[in-house]
């Protein structure tokens, strides 16, 4: 779904028990002047049963309603934040006729008595029988909930407690924090992204993300020349690019010195005005020896940027350090990094992030901590510049088509051919125009599953041409590797067919409608392994392809291109 369509769940929310069936608003927890003003989101969606209160079974009873410990300071914590609240709760016990609406709103009345009041309730009245698009794990009730609140799926987070509830966030392209009970299952527990041991560690952690890419102090006069760093491959550069606007927000001028595996992406963002590539040994998985000239003169071209502030970003199983000693010896006079390691005198602000955030705000916490932030109007999505991308070529046809991607340039993250053939010839049945893409050296597998039902695109674009194509595609199937990013940078849904060798949670596609396929808890989980660590590769091998088409339908993309 394009970030610049309407989100169909709020042009199909009517069957959704929203605005009228509240318990009611007075008193509420909008947004107020002199309220701190959020930068990550706008909104806090909770599930209801076993997230806010114990779950009772298909409750109707008023005086049953017990809140779970700490439920009401940790959200009028929220309310004082200035996030507005809602609640958004499967309810099919009016389905099956357990329960009445009014027993139901006498129930939600108690919850706000017990736990103060909520901007919105959005309660699904369906069972799953029933087909509908509110019943999470289906993103209907995200979407509403946004509508009711007055922002976006994607400026939300939803609590819940078991994996519908992360479910249906996803799909709509929300946060989504789980918060695991004696009923939540292993599984769905392995799949989060993002999991929390109670309602107030979840409520910790969404304030200190939010307070996280605010920068401590104002950033004063403008830098005259920033040099950001980002090397490593596509998807590491395009993951950074909202932390390298916030920093081309304060600079006069931003120099990116990137590896040539991410090149062809840092031509793809906005904010930078000049390139420099170089490999750097320390970061490079397959690096060649060092060779100290290389390295002299890189420093010699480093030194004559005359940069006065450098923000060298990594990945979490990296370190700034090596760069950061030759930045000094550069002569730049403020130097910016996340390093667990004491850093010495190498480092001017040394910042540091807990495991499992996203990658994108990583990279924009840094970016805070050095003084820079997104500027108003500026959402913290990825993003490309409009005049790096080419058009879709002609002989494609119209926009609306299926791009499946099933390589990668690990190995471990891509999906095995057969499974990516048989996928290919179930969405062809199923009605979607499927385009196969791929690089030169992917040829051979792309031709084998475009053979199943798709056209072969292997190794006819380069990267700016692929996001080219992405861009016009009503969603994407495709594992943890670069194509999955400039998807969320198009604002195109996501198939996510998740390696889990490195987190879900950090790497995952950002701020994007997404469904994620796998085994999450693969004996490769965590692995950080480039070529599969397991026979068979069992994370991904055991995909059904209907699962793939379902996953379709979940996000709204039907066959034959319509939403």
């Amino acid at each position: 779904m394009r970030q610049d369509q309407e989100d169909p769940y709020q042009r199909r929310s009517a069957p959704v028990y929203a605005a009228a069936d509240r318990a009611g608003s007075a008193g509420s927890s909008r947004t107020t002047v002199g309220s701190p003003r959020p930068v990550l989101y706008d909104a806090v969606l909770l599930d209801r049963d076993g997230t806010l209160i114990e779950d009772v079974p298909y409750n109707g009873d008023p005086e049953k309603v017990r809140p779970v410990p700490g439920a009401r300071a940790a959200l009028d914590r929220l309310r004082a934040a200035g996030l507005r609240l809602a609640v958004v709760t499967n309810q099919s016990g009016l389905a099956r006729g357990y329960f009445t609406g009014e027993q139901m709103r006498a129930v939600h009345a108690r919850v706000e008595e017990l736990l103060g009041r909520f901007d919105a309730w959005l309660v699904c009245p369906h069972d799953d029988a029933d087909g509908c698009g509110c019943r999470k794990p289906a993103p209907g009730l995200v979407y509403a909930a946004a509508g009711e609140l007055g922002t976006t799926a994607s400026r939300c987070v939803l609590v819940g407690d078991i994996g519908r509830d992360v479910g249906a966030a996803l799909a709509a392209g929300a946060a989504g924090v789980l918060v695991p009970t004696p009923v939540t299952r292993p599984e769905e527990i392995a799949a989060a992204g993002w999991v929390a041991t109670d309602l107030p560690a979840a409520v910790d952690e969404i304030l200190r993300r939010q307070q996280a890419v605010r920068p401590a102090t104002p950033t004063g006069d403008p830098v005259r020349t920033a040099l950001v760093v980002r090397s490593d491959s596509a998807g590491d550069v395009l993951v950074t690019g909202p932390a390298i606007r916030a920093v081309a927000a304060g600079a006069q001028r931003v120099v990116l010195l990137c590896g040539p595996r991410g090149r062809a992406a840092a031509d793809l963002l906005p904010g930078v005005d000049e390139i420099i590539e170089h490999p750097l040994p320390w970061i490079d998985p397959t690096p060649g020896p060092v060779d100290p000239e290389a390295v002299r003169s890189l420093t010699a071209r480093l030194s004559a940027i005359g940069a006065d502030q450098a923000v060298v970003f990594t990945s979490f199983h990296q370190s700034a350090l090596p760069l950061a000693l030759l930045l000094r010896m550069a002569g730049v006079g403020r130097i910016a990094a996340i390093s667990d390691d004491y850093p010495g005198s190498l480092l001017d602000v040394r910042h540091r992030v807990p495991v499992g955030v996203p990658e994108p705000e990583r990279a924009l916490s840094l970016a805070a901590a050095a003084g820079h932030r997104l500027p108003d109007g500026d959402e913290p999505v990825l993003r490309l510049r409009r005049d790096a991308v080419p058009p879709r070529p002609a002989d494609l046809g119209d926009p609306g088509y299926v791009v499946l991607h099933p390589g990668s340039a690990a190995s471990s993250r891509a999906c095995p051919p057969e499974v990516a053939t048989r996928i290919a010839g179930a969405l062809t049945a199923a009605g979607h125009r499927v385009l196969v893409t791929g690089s030169s050296d992917e040829r051979d597998v792309t031709a084998r599953v475009a053979a199943a039902g798709g056209t072969d695109l292997g190794g006819r674009t380069d990267l700016a041409g692929l996001a080219g194509i992405v861009a016009d595609a009503s969603a994407v199937v495709v594992g943890n590797t670069g194509p999955a990013h400039l998807a969320a940078a198009s604002g195109v849904p996501v198939v996510s067919l998740f390696a889990p060798t490195v987190p879900f949670g950090q790497w995952g596609p950002y701020r994007v409608p997404t469904v994620r396929l796998g085994d999450a808890a693969a004996p490769c989980r965590d692995t950080r392994a480039a070529s599969c660590p397991v026979p068979g590769h069992p994370c991904l091998s055991g995909i059904d392809p209907d699962e793939v088409v379902d996953a379709l339908r979940m996000l709204a993309v039907s066959g034959g291109g319509g939403r």
